[in-house]
């Protein structure tokens, strides 16, 4: 069981498992947040090749966790799959600093040599895939109220559930901060060998941390052992399918018995159905409506995952064309320093850091007065501010674009892509998303957590990170479709190479009227979505 000691209203074992989650970020931005600076430099790529290789890079880093979640909540404890995860995290990490090593005495000049990277990469995210959304969830199990399931009956727990979730973000803030701010530093300065392996030894440092932590966890029994929800969920489709086509379905539930069941699909409301007090319908794991009841609460929230798509494509901009941007702009503070343009990545988890505080000592309580409710404004509400403030950066972001491509036009004729345009210009639109952060990545985290079965756990917060994963393969899809249609015939790509002709201010107004429209469709989403707590308390809209 877990130990006393509690700072914050949380268990030492909560705090532990923060700063490893931390340590974590840290080697992974270490390696991700300069990595389209490696991929044009050293591997040789162009602009547009390197930003897709990294979107694509990142959203399949993003969405293994929704093909090995399954796996770890029906067949694998947690703890297990945090150790085993962490090996194959660490295996990657150390193939992607050899890479370094190996180009620093011969530069890659065929195609292998890439191939090398990408698998070292994919090393990467088979690692976190698995490791990410355990450890968030074997963190989550620590807390004290943790058996009312998908949400708390009391406000206390909730509240605890809140305050974890911001400081687990703080926590990984703090690596990523730290991650982004000293390795873009040392990889520009000291080379990339040095650049990359500092991340790896930081993994290693933090596994070592984890089995330090063995006696003071609380390792939660697993009370729903024979429950398989990823074949819940293939189940409901067909379920779903058949309802449209016929109205009623015969169909074989997996149970121990392989027995038939015959499901009534009837119009009536989810509220109706009985909640157990593990989280979920009936509250027995073998029973057949238990498991399609589970597998539709999953179901229900796709269209508000969708909606949050367009979040996650801005959320790849900083790592991308923002640090593109940079290079082109006035980086010297003094005469002999020059700031690397992916150290301001930096802004996004400071301004987090710094405002996180705030949201608790100054907005909650004017929202609480304002709404009178405990908590000050729901988790759906919090999702759709910080959307909204993500919109208004992009529209600030391309105001400056508009700004510096006029500035750099001008200047054409002294053949520099630099510009007479300080990098910190770029701050404001930085800051605006670190601050539209703490409103949606949290609220996305407590949502999916809240929603979502006991036995899911994992897969919820499986369904919080593909969000980021669909969001950037997304991403490199609209630069594959813009590049070619603004590319035909001989024009110049939005995404040209030459700093000076492309068309990122357009990029960012579109994606600034796509995510109001995104906007619009998750605000009449959500007022007709009801929550899980709601349907307990029998609560239906």
């Amino acid at each position: 069981m877990s130990g006393g000691g509690r700072v914050q209203g949380l268990s030492r074992s909560c705090i532990l498992l923060i700063v490893i989650a931390g340590m974590e970020r840290f080697a992974f931005k270490g390696v991700a947040s300069n990595l389209v600076t490696y991929l044009t430099d050293v591997v040789q790529m162009s602009n547009s090749s390197a930003a897709k290789t990294v979107n694509s890079w990142c959203g399949f880093t993003s969405m293994l966790p929704l093909l090995v979640a399954p796996l770890a909540d029906s067949f694998w404890d947690r703890y297990s799959t945090i150790l085993t995860s962490s090996f194959v995290y660490v295996l990657g990490l150390g193939a992607v600093a050899s890479t370094a090593t190996i180009w620093t005495w011969s530069p890659p000049s065929n195609k292998s040599s890439p191939a090398f990277l990408f698998w070292s990469l994919c090393l990467i995210s088979l690692g976190q895939g698995a490791y990410n959304p355990s450890l968030q969830a074997f963190g989550a199990d620590q807390l004290d109220h943790d058996e009312e399931l998908p949400s708390s009956k009391d406000d206390k727990s909730s509240n605890k559930k809140s305050l974890f979730f911001q400081w687990w973000y703080f926590g990984v803030c703090s690596g990523s901060l730290l991650g982004v701010i000293l390795m873009s530093y040392i990889q520009d300065n000291f080379g990339w060998i040095l650049g990359f392996a500092i991340p790896m030894f930081a993994m290693i440092t933090s596994v070592a941390i984890f089995t330090c932590g063995n006696r003071i966890y609380a390792y939660k029994p697993d009370k729903s052992i024979d429950s398989k929800p990823f074949q819940n969920i293939l189940q409901v489709i067909k379920v779903t399918a058949s309802k449209l086509v016929n109205g009623r379905i015969r169909i074989n539930l997996p149970d121990d018995k392989s027995d038939v069941g015959e499901l009534e699909l009837q119009e009536k409301p989810l509220c109706d159905q009985k909640f157990g007090s593990n989280g979920g319908f009936d509250g027995n794991p073998r029973n057949k409506t238990y498991l399609l009841e589970n597998a539709k609460i999953v179901l229900r929230l796709l269209p508000i995952w969708a909606m949050l798509l367009m979040f996650a494509v801005i959320f790849q901009q900083p790592a991308t064309f923002f640090t593109k941007q940079g290079m082109t702009m006035k980086r010297n503070i003094g005469r002999n320093f020059k700031i690397p343009p992916a150290t301001l990545q930096s802004a996004i988890t400071l301004s987090i850091i710094l405002m996180m505080p705030l949201y608790d000592k100054v907005l909650i309580p004017i929202t609480q007065i304002v709404t009178r409710n405990q908590k000050g404004i729901t988790v759906m509400q919090r999702m759709g501010v910080g959307m909204f403030l993500s919109i208004i950066a992009m529209i600030i972001a391309a105001v400056v674009e508009t700004k510096r491509l006029e500035i750099s036009r001008k200047m054409s004729s002294l053949g520099s892509e630099t510009v007479e345009l300080s990098i910190f210009w770029l701050l404001p639109q930085y800051v605006l998303l670190g601050i539209s952060d703490i409103f949606t990545v949290v609220g996305m985290q407590e949502f999916f957590y809240n929603e979502v079965p006991v036995r899911m756990r994992t897969m919820g917060f499986a369904l919080y990170t593909s969000v980021f994963g669909l969001g950037s393969f997304l991403s490199a899809l609209m630069i594959s479709v813009i590049e070619a249609f603004t590319s035909s015939g001989g024009r110049q790509s939005w995404f040209s190479d030459d700093m000076r002709e492309d068309g990122l201010d357009k990029y960012y107004w579109l994606l600034a009227l796509a995510s109001t429209l995104s906007l619009l469709f998750y605000a009449i989403f959500s007022k007709f979505y009801t929550t899980t707590s709601e349907l307990e308390n029998g609560n239906c809209k």
